[in-house]
């Protein structure tokens, strides 16, 4: 079995997080997005996989190459200009086998479930039941065949969202040709499902066991406790004397957890990291390669990517941090607001609600905070952003010059 993953695009609503990263990149527990969808769709059978790639493309094609090391075949498509799903579909006509999965880059589907779909019989689109239909495109089911895809409605035919997951063929492609740009000026791939439909195509809907999308920054966050939860573990690397693992903790080749850290898990540290001593790292955090964690300092339930540092003294809860960054000693990143509402954060400089209670930062890379620093609830900061010693930081954070 084929898959073709639609892994083009940057993901602007991920911002700043993909400032140098595609969407796909992002790390989610201990690994790239991506990476877990290779394994997923390996898992149901999958053994060969074209990329559609686009954005900063060159990131995607040197951690996977050809796909030797995941034990799979890699190929990759190019979408030059991101003109919608459809588009990027078509890119990989050349490539495409009769009978193929399409994946979204953004979307984690369970493996039984894609299983389910290779072996149903038909061609099949992925469906995830939803509290709120009318955030996402929706299909029309008459006796479990598809009727027609309709797109953010605020009377959506069903809750059954549609989870970007789909068993196609060559037909599609005609399809896909058919297809005029959309209102978003965009050639969409729901547009060429319609098509299909109308020309007579059988196309099952089957019910995912499990879907997780990340769209939003602090989606990151909520990844993480899904895989997490039923992820192996290992320890390779060095735990000194009077230091404390607790459940299910995996630790990389070369990293060293000093004396006095306590590590409740599930959690993910990676490759050369140093740890410790007298931290305390909680439940669900994900720790990126070549990152130090000082004396005193709680991580909770946090993201940090590779190359960063966070200085002792320091608290960080609930937030997404970017590589090469730098947190001075005493840096406290708050993540609960007094009245117990949820926290609001910026989204592509809007300022929405997270739907989450607990919200620290989301942080791009290379950012360097000054000692005694305090940053309120869902405060984002873009890279390259310096600051300076006992500043209190909060909003929507440009990058500013030192001194």
């Amino acid at each position: 079995m084929q898959a073709i993953v639609l892994a083009a695009g940057e993901g602007s609503r991920m911002r700043p997080l993909t400032s140098a990263r595609p969407k796909v990149m992002i790390p989610v527990a201990g690994a790239p997005l991506l990476e877990h969808i290779v394994t997923r769709a390996r898992q149901a059978g999958v053994e060969k996989f074209v990329f559609v790639v686009g954005y900063k493309r060159e990131t995607i094609m040197e951690h996977f190459g050809d796909g030797h090391r995941l034990e799979v075949e890699i190929e990759y498509a190019f979408q030059e200009e991101q003109l919608g799903t459809g588009h990027a579909l078509a890119m990989a006509e050349e490539l495409a086998e009769d009978l193929f999965l399409v994946l979204n880059g953004d979307v984690l589907v369970d493996a039984t479930s894609l299983e389910k779909m290779i072996k149903g019989g038909n061609l099949a689109v992925a469906a995830k039941k939803v509290l709120d239909p009318t955030r996402y495109g929706t299909f029309l089911v008459e006796d479990d065949l598809l009727r027609s895809v309709v797109e953010k409605s605020r009377s959506p035919p069903s809750d059954l969202a549609n989870a970007g997951t789909y068993l196609l063929d060559q037909e599609a492609f005609d399809a896909l040709s058919k297809v005029p740009l959309s209102k978003r000026g965009e050639y969409e791939l729901t547009d060429g499902l319609n098509v299909l439909v109308s020309r007579g195509a059988k196309i099952s809907v089957v019910e995912l066991e499990d879907w997780i999308e990340i769209g939003r920054p602090w989606d990151v966050l909520e990844a993480n406790r899904s895989i997490l939860s039923v992820a192996p573990h290992s320890v390779q690397g060095e735990i000194e004397s009077n230091a404390t693992l607790s459940g299910k903790v995996s630790i990389g080749k070369g990293s060293q957890v000093r004396s006095g850290t306590y590590i409740k898990g599930p959690v993910v540290i990676g490759e050369n990291c140093d740890i410790g001593p007298n931290c305390f790292i909680r439940s669900y955090s994900c720790i990126g390669d070549r990152v130090r964690i000082g004396n005193a300092v709680e991580i909770k339930e946090s993201t940090i990517m590779e190359n960063t540092n966070v200085a002792h003294l320091s608290y960080v809860g609930d937030s997404v941090i970017g590589s090469e960054s730098n947190l001075g000693a005493g840096t406290i990143v708050a993540n609960l607001r007094h009245d117990d509402a949820n926290v609001r954060s910026y989204l592509k400089e809007e300022k929405i609600d997270s739907g989450r209670r607990k919200l620290g930062a989301i942080m791009g890379d290379n950012v360097k905070t000054g000692i005694n620093t305090t940053i309120y609830p869902g405060t984002v900061i873009e890279p390259g952003y310096r600051g300076r010693p006992g500043e209190v930081i909060w909003g929507h954070v440009l990058k500013q010059d030192e001194g």
